[in-house]
C-alpha cells in the first residue's frame, strides 16, 4: 500500500490577488502576502489565511474606513514601506562598500609587507581627508569599514582560501603541472617549499605555491617525502606530472627514500632534476671554502660595526663596498645569513678594496691574525679565487632566475655553464688565468715582486663543482632528444624521433603553412590542430609545463625574509603563510565574491 501524498500548498500555483490591498491592507512581497499593519508576513497567497489575519488583529481597527479614506490610508501605509525599504537597501549597499573596501585594503597591506597595527592609521587618515573636505557622509563610511588587527588576520584567511580554490581548479582542470622543491632555514626553523606549474590545453601557463609548510628539526626524510605526496594528493594524485624540480639535497635524493623512488612508487612517469642550487653549500661544502669565508665575514662585520671611526676618504672608498655589503645580507642588523645572489659583488668590492682594508684593520687594532690574513698568500689567493668562481656562479644563478623562462632555455644555460666549468679547469692547469680576472689581477701584482703565485691547487675545487653538476644535471639526458623536437619540429630528422612522431611530422614538415611561420616555441605549437597534431601537442604541453626557472623560488624565499623581518612575533606562523601565498600568487581575487 502506497503512502498517503501530502498537499504542499505552496505548488498549488496560488496567486496575490490585487483586491486583497484594499479589502486587507495586504501588499505582495518577494511572491507572498505582507501586512501594511503590523509587517507580518504570511506563508502562501490563500485569500482565507490573508482574511483571517485581517479579522482577527484588524478588523476592529480599520472596518469604520471606507472610500477615499481606506485608499489614502493605504496609499500612505504603502508608502511607509517603501522608505523603509529604500532605506534598508541603502544600508546594505553600504555595509556591503565597507566589507569590500576592507577587503581591498587588507590586499594593499599585504602586498605592501605592512604590518596589521598600521592599518587603522589608514582608516584615520581616510576620515580626516573626508572631513577637511567638507564631506561627513563619506566619513562617516569610511568610519564604518572595519580594519581592527585580528579583522585583518580574518580578512587575509578569507581572500587566501579563495586563491586556494581557484588553485585547486587549476589544478584539477590542467594537461600537466610540474613541481619544484626547496626548504629554507634559518633561526626560526625550516621551511618546506612546494611550487607547481600548471598548464591547459590551451597552452596557458601559472606558477604558485602549492604548499608550505614548518618542519621539525628532527624531521626525517619520510617526513619530507610526505608533505610532497600529501599535497599532490589532494589535487589528484601525480598522473599529470611531468617533472620534479629539486635543490639536490641529500633528503630528496636517496636511492632508497628519494623522491624518484616516490614517484615511482606512486606510478608517476616524470623525471627529477636538482636545478635549485644555493651558492653557501656550493662554496662552503663542495669547494671547502668556508673557512675563508668565515674570516671575510668577521671583517665585514668589524668594518660596519666601526664605520663611525672611517676617515673621509677611506669612507668614501668603502661607501659601495658598504652598499653591496648590504645587499648581500638578509638582515642588515645581524649580518650572519647571506644572500648569495648579491655576495658575488660584495666579495668584488671586498677583494678591490683588500688595501684599504688591510690598513684601516691596522689603525683599529683589530685582531693581529686576521689583519695579517692580508699579507698570506694562500688566504688572498683563496679570495681572488672565490670572488672570480662566485661570479661565474652569480651568472648562472641569474640565468637560471629569469622568469617566464622554458625548460629548454635552462638546460642551455646549464650547458653552458658545463662547458664554460671544463674550459676553466683546463685554463687552470696551466696556470692560465685569463678567465680569472681578480686571480689574474694578485697574479701581476706578486709577480713584480718575483713571487710566483700558482693557482693551480684549485683544479681540484673546479673539478668538484664538474661532478657535482654531471650529477645534478644528469636526468636532463633522459629528455635531451625531447628538447631537440620541441626546439625544431620542422627540420628535424623524422627518422631518429620516436615511432609516436613520424606521421605528423611528415605532415607537419610538408605543410607550407607552417613551414612559413615565423613563431617559436609555444606560440607555434598552438597553431597546431588537436586533432592532426595530438601527440606533437601532447609533447609541447608536457615540455612547457616544466619548470624553467627558479624565479618563484627565489621570490618565495625573499618575499618570506622581509615578512619575517616586518611582522617579526606579531602574527601566527599560519597567518604569514597565508601572507607569503597572496604576495606570489599571480591569481586575482574577487572581491564581489568575498563580500557575498
Amino acid at each position: 500500500m502506497s503512502a498517503p501524498k501530502h498537499r504542499k500548498v505552496d505548488s498549488e500555483n496560488r496567486s496575490f490577488k490585487e483586491r486583497w490591498e484594499l479589502d486587507y491592507f495586504f501588499v505582495k512581497s518577494n511572491g507572498k502576502p505582507l501586512c501594511l499593519l503590523c509587517s507580518q508576513m504570511l506563508a502562501v497567497c490563500k485569500e482565507y489565511n490573508v482574511k483571517r489575519h485581517y479579522i482577527s488583529l484588524h478588523e476592529k481597527a480599520y472596518s469604520q474606513y471606507t472610500g477615499d479614506n481606506r485608499v489614502a490610508i493605504l496609499n500612505e501605509l504603502r508608502s511607509k514601506l517603501n522608505k523603509q525599504q529604500t532605506v534598508m537597501s541603502t544600508g546594505t549597499a553600504t555595509d556591503t562598500a565597507a566589507l569590500k573596501a576592507s577587503y581591498i585594503i587588507c590586499e594593499e597591506i599585504v602586498k605592501r609587507k605592512q604590518a596589521f597595527d598600521n592599518v587603522e592609521v589608514i582608516k584615520e587618515c581616510a576620515i580626516k581627508m573626508a572631513r577637511v573636505f567638507g564631506n561627513e557622509e563619506m566619513a562617516a563610511k569610511f568610519d564604518s569599514i572595519s580594519l581592527q588587527p585580528q579583522i585583518v588576520a580574518r580578512r587575509v584567511s578569507d581572500m587566501h582560501q579563495q586563491i586556494s580554490q581557484k588553485l585547486h581548479a587549476n589544478v584539477k582542470n590542467c594537461a600537466y603541472f610540474s613541481l619544484a622543491l626547496d626548504e629554507c632555514t634559518d633561526s626560526s626553523g625550516t621551511d618546506l617549499f612546494v611550487f607547481i606549474r600548471a598548464i591547459d590545453d590551451g597552452f596557458n601557463v601559472s606558477e604558485d605555491i602549492l604548499k608550505c609548510v614548518s618542519l621539525a628539526r628532527t624531521a626525517k626524510e619520510e617526513d619530507l617525502l610526505n608533505e610532497v605526496k600529501s599535497a599532490v594528493l589532494q589535487y589528484g594524485g601525480f598522473d599529470k606530472c611531468t617533472s620534479v624540480m629539486t635543490n639536490g639535497s641529500k633528503s630528496v635524493t636517496s636511492k632508497n627514500l628519494g623522491l624518484s623512488a616516490l614517484l615511482r612508487k606512486e606510478g608517476a612517469d616524470c623525471v627529477v632534476l636538482h636545478c635549485i642550487m644555493h651558492e653557501e653549500a656550493l662554496i662552503g661544502t663542495l669547494l671547502k671554502m668556508s673557512d675563508v669565508m668565515e674570516i671575510i665575514i668577521k671583517i665585514s662585520n668589524f668594518i660596519v660595526e666601526r664605520k663611525g671611526s672611517v676617515t673621509t676618504v677611506t669612507k668614501k672608498k668603502f661607501k659601495t663596498f658598504l652598499d653591496e655589503l648590504g645587499a648581500a645580507y638578509v638582515d642588515f642588523h645581524s649580518y650572519r645569513s647571506i644572500c648569495w645572489s648579491s655576495a658575488g659583488r660584495w666579495l668584488y668590492r671586498f677583494f678591490s678594496l683588500r688595501k684599504d682594508i688591510y690598513l684601516f684593520l691596522k689603525d683599529t687594532d683589530y685582531d693581529p691574525i686576521l689583519t695579517e690574513s692580508f699579507c698570506n698568500e694562500d688566504f688572498l689567493s683563496s679570495l681572488a679565487f672565490l670572488t672570480d668562481i662566485t661570479h661565474y656562479l652569480d651568472s648562472l644563478k641569474k640565468n637560471m632566475e629569469a622568469k617566464d623562462q622554458l625548460i629548454t632555455q635552462l638546460y642551455t644555460h646549464i650547458s653552458v655553464f658545463s662547458n664554460k666549468l671544463m674550459l676553466l679547469k683546463l685554463n687552470l692547469i696551466s696556470n692560465d688565468l685569463t678567465y680569472f680576472e681578480s686571480c689574474n689581477e694578485l697574479y701581476r701584482e706578486y709577480e713584480e715582486c718575483d713571487i710566483f703565485l700558482d693557482f693551480s691547487k684549485f683544479v681540484e675545487q673546479i673539478e668538484v663543482l664538474i661532478e657535482n653538476f654531471n650529477l645534478r644535471f644528469q636526468d636532463f639526458s633522459k629528455i635531451n632528444s625531447s628538447f631537440k623536437l620541441y626546439n625544431n619540429p620542422l627540420t628535424t630528422d623524422i627518422i631518429s624521433e620516436k615511432m609516436e612522431y613520424h606521421m605528423e611530422l611528415c605532415d607537419l614538415q610538408a605543410d607550407l603553412f607552417f613551414a612559413t611561420r615565423e613563431e617559436l616555441g609555444v606560440p607555434f605549437f598552438r597553431l597546431l590542430p588537436k586533432e592532426k597534431y595530438r601527440n606533437l601537442r601532447d609533447l609541447a604541453l608536457r615540455m612547457t609545463s616544466m619548470f624553467g626557472s627558479t624565479y618563484i623560488c627565489e621570490k618565495a624565499f625573499s618575499e618570506l625574509s622581509r615578512l619575517k623581518s616586518n611582522y617579526r612575533n606579531s602574527i601566527s606562523h599560519r597567518t604569514l603563510q597565508e601572507i607569503l601565498h597572496l604576495s606570489i600568487t599571480n591569481i586575482n581575487l574577487n572581491f564581489d565574491e568575498l563580500v557575498l
